[in-house]
């Protein structure tokens, strides 16, 4: 049978291929641009203002409290108390305000925005775990703010919205949100592209509504932290040496280093969603005993080596910058007690309380490579861009985020060094992927499409 331009000559004719980007000429897709350029103004804003409570919290709970109280400084023993109470909302949130957002021991996935009736229970569980020193970084609660703010404005003002149309709007929230705090758009829109599973042209009809809205409300972003003098809360590393040319042992380390974060972040996720199992059945009183595990591990980090307890408590985006710049105050002793106190606190934290999975996994990975680095064959900068992308992809399994992160974090030493990060976020990658039980593969979900 012969073979003609239309289909087999001779047989039934064949349908002509659908024309994949139809979907952009259409006056929907133009108002869908429309409404996302739009939405990422007071979406990024309403980020930056939830960003800056937690960082006015922070201090308030910490540091003006105990003296309000009458103490001299902050006692060795206060995060106890503090990270129970902290349990204690928690718990009582999650429990009555329809479950206070996503939990992070199931990693991060974007499962649709949440309704507007959901988001308080959302930000109260998130700054009560965030601003009183869970090991948790505030992404989650970003995506779910961010999504559920912009499909609930255009629900509001449009009723009857296809669900296809609010899932497109959603996305564009969360990215315009989550792209903020990582500094960068590129950032999420790999973030997005990797979570969501989408390809092909599909790929980029979906994320240019994304892009759109965090391009535009970056700008919110930047002029507000200019204005309020408090900075931009994004993830940023500043006097960063340069690093030199990869060598063939740091290669050979790549491997170790990869090696290590899998069985690492395998092991952080299994025990967190063991934990999670029993928190579940008894919410308040587990999640308050999770507080105080952290609690105790952090008085004990400060009581062992004479470093603040704020070096363990929190998710570590802040602590990142002087972790790579002191690096010499930190004995190997102190790092390994680092990695065990902040890795524990991190799985009770990720079964229990609210936040995002991603910078406490940067930290841990970034403190796994400053201590290797007292090997040799070994640099510092190497082994810290080695060590978050590893530790990054181990927790979240996005590879391509994981490698443009750790890249994008160095600037130029991270250009430097990627190839290092490629080998060691691969053989991470492959590790987890080989020691995480099969399921069964998820349907695919319908494209969105503007109304």
């Amino acid at each position: 049978m012969s073979v003609g331009p239309g289909g087999p000559v001779g047989g039934a004719p064949t349908t002509a291929p659908q024309d994949p980007y139809a979907l952009v000429r259409t006056r929907g897709y133009l108002k869908l641009l429309l409404v996302s350029g739009v939405i990422g103004f007071p979406i990024c804003a309403a980020a930056f203002g939830f960003l800056a409570l937690v960082h006015e919290l922070e201090p308030l709970i910490y540091h003006d409290l105990p003296r309000a109280l009458g103490f001299a400084g902050t006692p060795l023993w206060w995060p106890v108390p503090m990270l129970v109470v902290a349990g204690l909302l928690v718990g009582l949130t999650v429990r009555h305000m329809g479950g206070g957002g996503h939990e992070p021991a199931d990693g991060l996935a974007l499962s649709g925005a949440p309704p507007l009736s959901a988001l308080p229970g959302v930000v109260l569980a998130a700054l009560a775990s965030l601003s009183f020193g869970v090991v948790l970084g505030p992404e989650a609660p970003l995506i779910a703010l961010g999504g559920g703010l912009a499909v609930g404005a255009v629900r509001l003002l449009k009723r009857g919205l296809p669900d296809q149309t609010a899932a497109a709007v959603g996305a564009a929230g969360s990215f315009a949100a989550i792209s903020a705090l990582l500094g960068s758009p590129l950032l999420g829109a790999f973030l997005l592209m990797e979570v969501s599973g989408l390809g092909g042209p599909m790929l980029g009809i979906v994320l240019v509504p994304g892009l759109l809205a965090s391009g535009l409300g970056a700008l919110i972003f930047t002029g507000l932290g200019d204005w309020t003098g408090l900075g931009t809360f994004s993830l940023t590393l500043h006097d960063i040496p340069a690093a030199s040319v990869p060598t063939i042992p740091e290669f050979g380390w790549a491997l170790v280093i990869g090696l290590a974060a899998g069985f690492a972040a395998t092991g952080v996720r299994r025990l967190a969603r063991y934990l999670k199992g029993h928190v579940v059945r008894h919410r308040v009183p587990a999640t308050m005993v999770m507080g105080l595990v952290v609690g105790a591990l952090a008085v004990a980090f400060a009581a062992a080596t004479g470093k603040p307890a704020s070096e363990m408590l929190y998710s570590g985006q802040s602590a990142l910058g002087s972790l790579f710049r002191d690096s010499s105050g930190y004995t190997v002793g102190a790092l390994l007690l680092l990695l065990l106190c902040k890795g524990l606190a991190y799985c009770a934290s990720l079964s229990a309380f609210r936040g995002g999975p991603i910078f406490p996994a940067l930290f841990l990975g970034a403190a796994g490579g400053v201590a290797l680095s007292h090997l040799p064959g070994l640099s510092l900068t190497a082994a810290f861009a080695m060590g978050v992308g590893a530790m990054c992809v181990g927790m979240l399994r996005l590879p391509m985020t994981s490698v443009l992160l750790a890249t994008l974090l160095l600037g130029k030493s991270g250009l430097t060094v990627m190839p290092l990060v490629i080998v060691a976020v691969v053989v991470a990658y492959v590790v987890v992927l080989r020691l995480t039980p099969a399921t069964a593969p998820d349907l695919p979900s319908a494209a969105p499409h503007p109304a």
